[in-house]
Order: structure tokens, then sequence, then C-alpha cells
């Protein structure tokens, strides 16, 4: 018979299925896929119930509800200073990785390069390579992840078309500081490329730090996408929406495909969404003031039980070096074994690498109770006392 797709042929099972069904196997607290253990907020997912029974059930508008696009340009306003035109610059989308997945296909040609930055979220090296693009990739290098100049500037080329930017980080926490944004938008000014932000995670960061998009930065208001979450800012993870904000210009082609890729997003989900745009600044606050209790728990319990932990400055994550507990093995190693034999389960960092990454570093998600932290931390001890004592 005649292949498939050689791109997605080639691919294994994500580590987050792998890990998450061990989990369920053997009863563990799963700690490695990222989401909370909440169900979002009350008056949220109240309104998603009303404008259920109450508002259209048939398709939408492609672009998405308008209550939904004026919220998302109100909330660049409101936030970051950005006028934006909900009418010509905000799409709806199935979520962020649709809005990564119709960013990339709509702006990539056959040969164009895209610069990605290691540790990078597992879907965007198939979605380029899908595109028919090249990625040019860049490491960043545990535990301080720095961004590294010198070979991110060599990375860009004539060919370079876009980058793709995360920040916050996932798997990592980093978050990009004012002056490694300006390097970059240097670089993407300096070679006529386009900036893809990947900002999802733009409310939960940490220690008084501000998010800053790269769109706000000087002429790079017509270069940027800039893509945002629902699911994350109100945690909410299965709701699945996700939008876009650029130029007209630059988001007429994603927008093209968008309408071959979902289309559209339930209709009452988008206008809830807009409504929780609209909740007033404590909400914000909140949300990422918790976080940071969660991320110092989990943090202190791990230091405690001789984890060299990096400093998270936003996510749902802290990345965890294991290399001082005495244990043989690398870090898919490592989390099969926490998994299985203490009940807690993590990511291997390597997994966010193409090729060889680090090797003992894992990735913890903290986006739990405080009481299910606790006892991950309890099982986690349990496990090191018994294999350091062998």
């Amino acid at each position: 018979m005649k292949r498939a797709n050689d791109i997605f042929s080639s691919l294994g099972t994500t580590v987050f299925t792998v890990m998450s069904q061990l989990a369920v196997e053997h009863k563990a607290i799963n700690l490695g896929q990222g989401f909370p253990d909440s169900n979002g907020p009350n008056d949220v997912r109240a309104k998603a119930a009303i404008f259920l029974d109450d508002q259209p059930n048939q398709y939408p508008a492609m672009m998405g509800v308008p209550e939904l696009r004026d919220a998302v340009a109100a909330h660049a306003k409101r936030f970051y200073g950005l006028d934006v035109d909900w009418r010509t610059e905000v799409m709806v989308t199935s979520g962020a990785t649709e809005a990564l997945t119709a960013s990339l296909i709509g702006l990539i040609n056959p040969g164009d390069e895209v610069v990605l930055m290691e540790p990078l979220f597992d879907s965007y090296l198939p979605i380029v390579r899908l595109a028919g693009g090249i990625p040019k990739l860049v490491r960043l290098t545990p535990p301080a992840w720095e961004l590294p100049r010198a070979e991110l500037a060599a990375a860009f080329s004539a060919k370079t078309k876009a980058i793709v930017i995360n920040s916050p980080m996932n798997p990592n926490g980093k978050v990009f500081s004012a002056d490694e944004l300006a390097f970059i938008a240097d670089l993407v000014k300096r070679h006529d490329a386009y900036a893809i932000c990947d900002e999802v995670y733009e409310h939960l960061i940490f220690d008084g730090g501000k998010h800053i998009p790269l769109m706000c930065l000087p002429d790079m208001r017509d270069r940027c996408l800039r893509i945002g979450s629902a699911g994350k800012t109100f945690s909410l993870t299965g709701w699945k929406v996700g939008y876009v904000t650029a130029a007209p210009a630059l988001l007429q082609p994603v927008a093209k495909a968008h309408q071959f890729l979902t289309f559209t997003t339930p209709p009452n989900l988008q206008r809830a969404v807009a409504y929780g745009l609209g909740k007033d600044d404590a909400y914000f606050r909140t949300l990422a003031d918790e976080l940071e209790h969660k991320r110092d728990l989990l943090t202190a319990g791990l230091r405690k039980l001789g984890f060299g932990v990096a400093t998270s400055q936003g996510t749902y994550f802290v990345s965890a070096d294991f290399s001082k507990l005495g244990f043989s093995g690398d870090d898919m190693d490592f989390c099969r074994a926490i998994t299985v034999e203490a009940g807690v389960a993590a990511i291997p960092i390597s997994a966010f690498f193409e090729g060889d990454g680090p090797s003992t570093f894992v990735r913890f998600a903290f986006c739990k109770q405080d009481s299910v932290l606790t006892e991950a931390l309890d099982r986690l001890a349990r496990f090191i006392a018994k294999f350091q004592i062998r």
C-alpha cells in the first residue's frame, strides 16, 4: 500500500499522552500534562451555560463572534496600550495550537526558513515541516535558559520568513526580558521577517514581572502575530478557545488557512470568554498570585529533596535537575520510574528538543491543588529514600 504522510507517519505518540496514560495505569499524581485541577471561574462557566440557551448555536462567523473579537481588542488596549481594530485585526481559533497552525501555514511557502528556539512545544516542528518550511533551531540551555544571541543571529538569513517566540516559555518558565525582545525585534526587522508570538501564558507571570508583547516594540506592530489562549487565562483548557491579533495584511492569509482547519469555534464559549476578558484587574492579579504560591510550594519541596530547580518566571511549570539524587538513567527513565514506583508523573525535558537535549531535567506542572502538590512531594521523598538506600 502507498505510504501515508511522511511527516506525521514518522512521529511517535506525544510524550504527554504516553506519560498521562502511564499515570492513569499506575494511579499516579499527574504533574506532567499542563492542566489545572480546578474547574475555572464559576461566573465564566455560568455565562457559557446561559449563552448556550439564549444565543444562537449555529455556525458563528468564521472570524469569531463580534463580542469576543471586540473583547480581545479591548484587552490588548487595557493591558498593553495596543490599538487594535477588532473588525480587521482579530480572529478567533479553536485553541492556540490551531492559531499557530493557521499562522504558520498561512505565511510559509516551501523552502522558507523558520527560526525556532529549543526547548519548544512539540507541535511547532511538525507544523513548520508540513507547510514546507525549513526549521532553524537555536538552543537555550539550563539552568539559566539565557538567550544565545550569537547563535540566534546566525540562524537568520535572507531565507528567513519568521521566528516563533514563546514567552512565557513552555516548558522552562522563561520570560524574555525587554532587552532580549529588543534583540529579537532587531533581527526580525533586519531580515524583513515576521514574528509568530505564542503568548498563551501572558497573565501567568510571577515575582512582579510584566508581560511585554513583541508587538509593542518600535516598528513591530505590522510584523507580529500575537496568539492568546482562554484556556490558560481562565483555567479552561478543554474549551479550546484561542485568538490571533495581527495587522490586516498578516491576518488575511492566516484567516484563509483557518477557514479550512476548524472554520469556527462554539459560539457560547466564545461569548463566555468575551465576558471573562472584561473581568476586573483583581482576577488577573489573583490568578498569577495563586500560581506563584504553588510554584514556590513545589520549588521549595523539590529543592529540599535534592533537586536543582531552575527559576520559573511564568507558566504552569518548573524544570528540575535530578542529577544529584543518585539516579542512574536519563530523564525518560526517571519519569517512568517516578510514575510507576512513586506515583508521580512528570515530563522529560529532552522531549522538547530535537536530537539530544539535556538528559537530567524534568518538567513538573504546579497548577494543582496545594494538597496534591504536597502529596506528590511526600511520594517523591519516599521514592528517593528507597533508591538512595539501595
